[in-house]
């Protein structure tokens, strides 16, 4: 089930923010990570088996104060699928033509003693 995470982490230049944003999606199960807020302080995470503890700790290492604010299920994505029905698939081939050699016959012989 995909999740939803918010977490406030204090960014004050824009080094620090993608410092926070390669931290966040370097996480195994993170589809998306995202900067929000007025400020661009909140670190929005979205994907599927994401720990929001160990998010939240590795920030607080490398960024210093870093806060968890809201944790929920990512039902836009659920309602999405259900919605809309994949289109099939078709497989176009194009033809296989065998590769040409060109072998070149010489009309006098190149040893030059004979």
């Amino acid at each position: 089930m995909k999740k939803k995470m918010v977490v406030k982490v204090t960014m004050n230049s824009e080094k620090s923010r993608t410092k926070a944003l390669k931290i966040a999606v370097g996480l195994s199960g993170v589809e998306s990570a995202s900067l929000k807020g007025d400020d661009k302080s909140q670190l929005e995470v979205t994907g599927d088996g994401v720990d929001a503890v160990k998010l939240t700790s590795l920030l607080r290492k490398s960024m210093g104060h870093a806060e968890l604010v809201s944790v929920a299920d990512d039902k836009k994505e659920e309602k999405k699928d259900e919605a809309k029905a994949e289109p099939p698939l078709y497989y176009v081939s194009t033809p296989y033509y065998p590769p040409y050699y060109y072998q070149a016959v010489p009309s006098e012989p190149s040893c030059s003693i004979m």
